[in-house]
């Protein structure tokens, strides 16, 4: 029921900043990192098929219901055409470093979703691309940098290195671009650049208070 409601709440979050900066053509993203990865993608055997695992059904549940509450609150038809022009399916995908899944069970679907996530980040920050929430087990800790990363959701425990912890966290600690990849700093933003470039976490209460720790 926890991890139910911090996706929750990571989408109720990551809707109301996209609405705020929908009109700046700013894409928003949204990170979850995930203590197993067959809770996300689960694989059978040597036949490469990929299903969705517990987070990902959780996800796809949650979005559904958040988001047509949600589309009650918007005035902006834009906004909302945009909203509704994206599938609860389409929205989220994972990638998982090598080691984690064996080669074996690799699908089209790992390389596309390794090509978005790792390689092709001006894609990524597309309003054109659908994918707004990401899983990852560990590999986007270190060596993976993307300035619109505006929600974290931690759905795991609290329980590694404080140097990991702060790295996961720093993925987010970015100054957002536009869709032009004009950074969205003061000159930009006046006095509004720190509310506007702000990062939520969701976390359980442990490791909420490491978090508090670092501010």
């Amino acid at each position: 029921l926890q991890r139910r409601v911090q996706i929750r709440e990571t989408i109720r979050t990551h809707l109301r900043r996209e609405r705020e900066l929908y009109s700046r053509g700013v894409k928003v993203l949204s990170l979850f990192f995930i203590d197993e990865v067959s809770k996300y993608r689960l694989y059978d055997g040597d036949s490469g098929s990929g299903r969705s695992g517990e987070y990902a059904k959780m996800f796809e549940e949650e979005y559904v219901a958040v988001a047509e509450a949600f589309r009650r609150e918007i005035d902006d038809p834009a906004y909302r055409a945009y909203l509704d022009g994206i599938d609860a399916r389409e929205t989220h995908q994972g990638y998982f470093v090598e080691g984690k899944i064996d080669r074996k069970s690799r699908t089209s679907s790992d390389a596309d979703a390794y090509d978005l996530i790792m390689r092709d980040k001006e894609r990524l920050l597309s309003l054109d691309e659908p994918v707004r929430f990401l899983f990852s087990h560990s590999a986007l800790r270190e060596g993976w940098d993307n300035p619109n990363v505006f929600q974290i959701c931690m759905l795991k425990p609290q329980t590694e290195s404080e140097i990991r912890s702060r790295q996961e966290i720093g993925g987010g600690l970015r100054l957002c671009v536009n869709q032009e990849g004009e950074r969205m700093d003061e000159s930009v933003l006046g006095g509004a650049v720190q509310e506007l470039n702000k990062l939520t976490l969701i976390t359980d209460m442990e490791f909420g208070r490491f978090a508090e720790a670092l501010q």
